[in-house]
């Protein structure tokens, strides 16, 4: 197996880590923002068209949390391959990925050609 270029892995690594910061931030923001994290809503006393506005809100924040969410285990799961020396390795073919490719979707897990197959089927 061929290893995986230092330079790159430590750049790869920077850029994943600061993602995830920010991920993190934004995800923080979304909760604070979300009208059912407000505590005083359970004792209002508000119109029902108010309560249904707050509800599609609520909907949209709890998508956008969980999408944010589902790409900061993708930053984990390729730190994790990093540190375990896997990292910009195809977890079907074990072949390396392009680092182009990578510098692009530094969380891919697939090769060019695995991605493609997958797509196909």
């Amino acid at each position: 197996m061929q290893n995986f270029p230092n330079e790159l892995l430590s750049e790869i690594r920077v850029q994943l880590e600061e993602e995830k910061k920010l991920l993190e931030a934004r995800i923080d923001e979304l909760v604070k923002q979300d009208p059912f994290s407000d505590p005083d809503r359970l004792t209002d006393n508000a119109a029902s068209d108010r309560d249904a506005d707050e509800e599609s809100a609520h909907d949209r924040f709890t998508a956008i949390i969980e999408e944010l969410r589902m790409k900061r285990k993708k930053i984990d799961d390729a730190l994790l391959r990093v540190s375990t020396g896997d990292y910009g390795f195809c977890t079907k073919c074990g072949n390396m990925i392009d680092t182009d490719r990578l510098s692009i979707l530094p969380t891919a897990t697939l090769c060019k050609t695995c991605e493609e197959k997958k797509k196909r089927t």
